[in-house]
């Protein structure tokens, strides 16, 4: 026997999509794998499915909430569950190849000094199943967590999603927070977007190092209904994540330079969105929640990709400074 895994699918209103996940999760080449399923109190057939799916696989358990508790919390919930001190996080929707496990657990087992493995990732339109975009940091290794900090606070192609990547349950006991602390009262409990970010962020920060997979393992289906289509509308998607962002910034970061980038590219956003009536912000400080200092780096503004808009941000970037 090797080390237990834990494959968490947290789930709400899947019934037309979970079977595809439960197979590619069952189809492990890693021998030693439990799937937990925790359906959200769902309206459709998503939990009899799921039921019968499991009759004829016994390493699938099923619980079922008592009421709609909010996706972030169904999460927590799944990581309860779990078995494995290992655990890999996958969406009700989403795929992941067959040697997933077997190809990532060797890293985060062999080396402490590991937080968490990533694989590249692909999205697919559902309808279609064109590849949409894929996420890949970059060649098969081990890399120091610094560089994931810095990639995902400055770098898109940068992957958010916890879907592609290989955790220790003790992290994710700590780092899937359902509290997100913002000038807008906005509920993070009840969002998803940008606590999924944070899970990396943080287990970044308390390891030395993480490993990539530049394999295309994990896969990720783009339709009307999944968590971060919803969040589009109202520009409501990148605010989520700028907000999840600047509370790690403001919380963790010490390095100088990498915050005045990070302001700058503040500073982009938040003239890119200046006419967002949902989230009216008066300067980009506004996406922080109590910082009061708001240096910015100049020339790294300068060269950031929202050249459509830098007249208008060097015209005006001395009426959102303050200092």
């Amino acid at each position: 026997m090797g080390e237990l895994v834990s494959i968490i699918i947290p789930t709400y209103n899947r019934g037309k999509a979970i079977i595809r996940t439960l197979e590619s999760a069952v189809r492990q080449t890693y021998v030693d794998v439990e799937i937990i399923v925790v359906d959200n109190h769902s309206e459709d057939d998503t939990l009899e499915i799921v039921r019968g799916f499991a009759s004829s696989h016994p390493n699938v358990r099923i619980y079922q909430n008592d009421e709609n508790i909010g996706p972030v919390r169904n999460w927590q919930k799944c990581v309860e569950y779990a078995l494995g001190d290992f655990i890999k996080i996958l969406w009700s929707d989403d795929l992941i190849a067959p040697t997933f496990i077997e190809e990532a657990l060797p890293y985060i087992i062999q080396n402490p000094r590991i937080g968490f493995v990533v694989t590249r990732a692909e999205v697919f339109d559902d309808i279609s199943q064109k590849r949409i975009k894929t996420y890949s940091i970059g060649r098969t290794g081990v890399y120091l967590g610094t560089k994931f900090i810095h990639g995902a606070l400055l770098d898109g192609n940068y992957p958010v999603s916890p879907g592609c990547a290989l955790f220790r349950k003790k992290d994710l006991c700590r780092h899937i927070l359902t509290v997100i602390p913002n000038r807008y009262g906005i509920d993070f409990s009840r969002k998803g977007a940008g606590n999924d970010l944070l899970i990396y962020l943080l287990t970044a920060m308390e390891y030395p190092e993480f490993a990539v997979i530049d394999k295309p393992l994990s896969f990720f289906c783009f339709h009307k209904d999944s968590i971060s289509v919803s969040a589009m509308k109202d520009n409501e998607l990148p605010t989520l994540y700028t907000l999840a962002r600047a509370y790690f910034v403001e919380r963790y970061v010490k390095d100088q330079g990498l915050i005045r980038k990070f302001n700058a590219r503040l500073l982009a956003i938040y003239l890119a969105s200046i006419y967002n009536k949902k989230y009216a912000m008066k300067s980009a400080q506004d996406f922080y929640y109590q910082n009061t200092e708001f240096r910015i780096d100049p020339l790294y503004f300068s060269y950031l990709p929202f050249r459509a808009i830098f007249q208008i941000a060097s015209s005006q970037a001395d009426r959102f400074l303050k200092h």
